[in-house]
């Protein structure tokens, strides 16, 4: 199949086509004509993302990537709340890759960061409200009456004096004639009817259904399946191959050499991972052979003696700690983790000489378009990117590899290709979150007030290989974030950062370095509240004096949680705050600690993240979150032996079952502040409240993940 005909802006907009969008999602409106009015037959697209048809339609594009956040529904709902749209007849796509849909404030088309709501916040409201003042103008001109006597409502415009009404469908036309307000009035919040509500999620009905469409879900006629044969080495090279076994396995119809390794390419899955099992190929290991996680330990404590680049220095850390009346030391480490993104990577791409099209579940569409151009020769133009559903993003889906791939099979065979990555592909060729090594210091003085704290922080940089632009100074904000910004009140503080790579590749894992640094230094602050005999909670909150947000949603956590209240043997509460993306969240988590395990029966969530879109999704991301980070404390890591990763699968790199999942509740503090994020920030706090729950049951300190029986031992 070959793809459509190239079409300009304006007959992509009168045809009501979504070239480019994966996903339309909605419900058409019903209900007669209001009043008579010139027939429309063009559809009024005042901006990138808003299209009206004469039909009554609302169409909303949401320039992000919707892997389980409620993206799909969160957004729209800024619009339609300016634009006063009917919410049963608003139908939603995703956008397709380019230059207008680069947000403005990070200057990318990408999904992460919990940037969705919070960076489009003004951006989709003023986008709303300017096709109201248009739609108002155009019916005021429809009538020969002041626009000031005109109010939209649910998808009309009425005239108030008379009652007269004309839907803005019957509008497209002349609004599509007007000027497009640059600074149109806002709505006030006390006049909210969609922000602020619990509304159910769009993008459900066709996931229950199974009419939603995923990466892996994309059928393209014509289309071959391709399996990629890459080296378990990182940074390994085919040194020989010998195609002959593979392609005498029936259905194969290729086999291709790429950037990553050898694709067998074939009319279906099964054959062409038959056909690359059958591959002969003697690999180059390469000199990442030799490492292992033993050595890769070695070299981060050898690399944490020397000092690194500093993120925070004030006060007098030296004179503090040398005339503290007690100074306290632990070294902290977590491990490397995978995404593990329910999932797997895949790409559908077919490269022909005047165009590439690209089905994928990305976050990354701006990326996905010049990597392909890159590859291809073309004009990012010519780079179409249909975005799909993603079944779980996490950073994985932010990285560039699997599209690569896909654009270079293709581009070889000629034909459109389907890339699929087995779970065991995508366990052991991931970019997974960094292993961290950190020393902490800290003194007290002789009321055992805490005068002095230090981090060094021994990891990879992620932002060096993926963002260097961000790199300032030659620190890493990816990697010192909730490290350098602790919300505590400390007169001394010193932080320092010391890069160190390994060979492992190492990528954006959900909260990224708050996923670590939060559960260092948050346990660690434990270890001063019983050396100062002071009560977890009750430390926390006399060092968060300059803190207001982390003291609200840290004392209600505490409350609702029944911080005091006396638990059995055996039994233990730990809390934790942290601030990541704009939001603070704080977590008390009750444990049960019997027979050398840990079962966390409950969770209290608190949450404060500005002005709340939809209560829904925030509630639904606290709890994926918490789930997602309880693996990552209680069961998962990825090892390297012989510059390889040991796991493959889920039986050696488990996840939280739901029969271990515990109680979660959760609590959204009011603030009219401007949204924060909400797809992540749910997962720092939860590894150390779990941590410092176990040291309060049984008095055995966790300075490392996950925490498995013999840690429980002490």
């Amino acid at each position: 199949m070959r793809a459509g005909p190239r079409l300009s802006r304006r007959t992509f907009l009168t045809a009501g086509v979504a070239a480019g969008a994966g996903l339309a999602i909605g419900f058409c409106p019903g209900g007669d004509t209001l009043a008579a009015a010139a027939p429309s037959t063009e559809p009024f697209a005042p901006n990138p993302w808003i299209r009206i048809t004469p039909d009554n339609v609302v169409t909303i594009i949401v320039d992000k990537s919707d892997m389980g956040q409620g993206v799909l529904t969160s957004m729209p709902m800024l619009i339609a709340e300016e634009l006063e749209a009917d919410w049963s007849a608003i139908r939603v796509e995703q956008a397709p890759a380019g230059p207008e849909y680069v947000n403005p404030v990070t200057k990318r088309q990408v999904t992460g960061g919990s940037r969705s709501v919070r960076n489009s916040w003004e951006l989709f409201r003023k986008a709303g409200a300017a096709a109201r003042e248009m739609l108002v103008e155009a019916a005021a001109g429809e009538w020969g009456v002041p626009p000031e006597e005109c109010r939209a409502e649910n998808s009309t415009i009425v005239h108030l004096p008379t009652g007269r009404r004309l839907t803005y469908g019957q509008l497209t036309d002349r609004a599509a004639r007007l000027p497009v307000p640059q600074n149109p009035p806002l709505k006030s919040p006390k006049d909210f009817k969609l922000i602020g509500k619990r509304l159910a999620r769009l993008e459900t009905p066709p996931k229950v259904d199974g009419s939603a469409v995923y990466g892996l879900d994309v059928k393209t006629p014509g289309a071959l399946v391709a399996v990629v044969a890459r080296c378990p080495v990182f940074g390994g090279t085919p040194r020989t191959v010998d195609p002959t076994r593979a392609k005498a396995v029936s259905g194969v119809r290729h086999v291709v050499a790429i950037d990553s390794g050898v694709a067998v390419v074939a009319d279906a899955f099964w054959p062409a991972k038959l056909g690359r099992d059958a591959l002969d190929i003697v690999w180059d290991e390469g000199p990442t052979a030799a490492v292992s996680s033993e050595s890769i330990a070695r070299a981060f404590e050898a690399a944490g003696a020397q000092p690194g680049v500093v993120a925070r220095d004030e006060g007098d850390v030296l004179a503090a700690l040398g005339g503290a009346a007690r100074t306290l030391e632990a070294v902290y480490t977590v491990p490397y983790e995978a995404h593990a993104t329910m999932e797997p990577m895949n790409c559908t791409a077919w490269v022909r000489a005047d165009g590439c099209d690209l089905w994928v579940g990305t976050q990354a569409q701006g990326f996905n378009q010049q990597t392909a151009a890159k590859l291809t020769g073309l004009a990012p133009e010519s780079v179409k990117v249909h975005t799909t559903l993603l079944g779980g993003g996490f950073g994985r889906r932010f990285e560039q590899d699997f599209v690569a791939e896909a654009v270079q099979i293709s581009k070889a065979v000629g034909a459109p290709v389907k890339l699929v990555w087995t779970r065991e592909d995508d366990m052991q060729h991931d970019f997974y979150r960094p292993t961290t090594w950190n020393r902490l210091t800290a003194g007290l003085d002789p009321s055992g007030a805490l005068v002095a704290w230090t981090h060094r922080l021994v990891g990879h940089s992620i932002a060096a290989r993926a963002l260097p632009a961000i790199v300032k100074n030659g620190l890493d904000p990816s990697s010192i974030e909730g490290a350098y910004n602790i919300p505590y009140t400390i007169p001394n503080v010193r932080v320092d950062w010391v890069q160190k790579e390994t060979g492992v590749p190492v990528g954006f894992w959900r909260s990224v370095g708050s996923s670590q640094n939060a559960f260092v230094t948050e346990c660690f602050l434990d270890e001063v509240a019983a050396a100062s005999g002071r009560d977890p909670y009750e430390l926390r909150r006399t060092l968060l004096t300059k803190a207001p947000r982390h003291a609200a949603v840290l004392e209600l956590a505490a409350t609702r949680a029944g911080w005091g209240a006396p638990l059995p043997r055996g039994r233990g509460r730990g809390i934790a705050v942290h601030e990541s993306f704009g939001s603070v969240v704080a977590e008390v988590a009750e444990v049960a600690v019997e027979d050398g395990r840990v079962r966390v029966d409950r969770v209290v969530c608190v949450v404060e993240c500005g002005t709340v879109v939809n209560p829904d999704t925030v509630e639904a991301q606290m709890e994926g979150a918490i789930v997602y980070g309880l693996t990552a404390t209680l069961k998962s890591e990825i090892t390297i032996a012989g510059g390889r990763v040991v796991q493959s699968n889920f039986h050696d790199f488990p996840l939280l079952r739901i029969d271990e999942a515990p109680r979660v509740e959760v609590y959204v503090l009011p603030s009219a502040e401007p949204p924060g994020g909400v797809g992540e920030p749910g997962t720092p706090p939860i590894a150390p409240a779990v941590a410092n729950a176990i040291f309060a049951a049984t008095g055995t300190r966790i300075r490392k993940l996950p925490i498995g029986p013999a840690d429980l031992r002490g």
